[in-house]
């Protein structure tokens, strides 16, 4: 993207508030901002495998504005850890931990986030973890603001052994572990892990 088409995006994904800081979080360090189609196993992430080409960070195209900001965010703390570290710092260690508190300090506000969202994500950013959606009490907060939030269940409220729909295939829960679920794809039999948060839909409860 250009740096206007940078803006552009920002401009439509960001809240209004948040739309310079942001842009100037992209003009400090410049890379390569891509929006992408919904990936339930990931809704950011930041790649630079060498020196020579340009970072690049992802997003999902249907995230909420502050779910947006707060993955972007996130996505540029990981490129100015590695900018300073290169691959010897642990991905969500201590540096990256440090550099995303420093980076959202001057968004988390009550202008930019409600309540609602400010006083869970304030109390997550004490510790952030990996994924925001590991903070169940964050991720129902920024979902109560999704448009389309009643036509899915999360994953985590469903009984082992539910089927349920997610991208376009269906699967059989199985076992938690940790902060993922263990699903059988119903067609393949695969078995894959799922992120216990992930929004699915068509679902068949167990009646076990």
């Amino acid at each position: 993207m250009t740096e206007v088409q940078v803006l552009n995006t920002l401009q439509i994904h960001v809240p209004e508030k948040a739309v310079d800081y942001a842009f100037g979080l992209w003009k400090e360090k410049p890379f390569k901002l891509k929006l992408t189609k919904s990936r339930q196993t990931k809704i950011g992430d930041f790649t630079c495998r060498h020196s020579s080409v340009q970072p690049r960070i992802t997003l999902n195209h249907d995230l909420n504005s502050f779910t947006f900001l707060i993955t972007y965010v996130h996505e540029v703390a990981h490129l100015r850890v590695f900018l300073e570290f290169g691959h010897r710092a642990e991905p969500h260690g201590e540096r990256w931990k440090n550099a995303f508190q420093k980076l959202l300090r001057p968004v988390l506000t009550a202008e930019i986030f409600p309540d609602t969202i400010l006083v869970p994500l304030t109390k997550h950013m004490q510790n952030p973890k990996a994924s925001s959606f590991a903070d169940t009490i964050l991720t129902k907060a920024l979902r109560s603001v999704d448009e389309n939030a009643h036509s899915y269940i999360v994953l985590s409220d469903l009984p082992e052994g539910s089927t349920f729909q997610l991208n376009g295939r269906y699967f059989k829960k199985g076992k938690l572990r940790r902060t993922r679920v263990l699903c059988k794809e119903v067609n393949s039999k695969r078995q894959y892990l799922v992120p216990a948060e992930a929004l699915v839909s068509n679902v068949q409860l167990s009646l076990l």
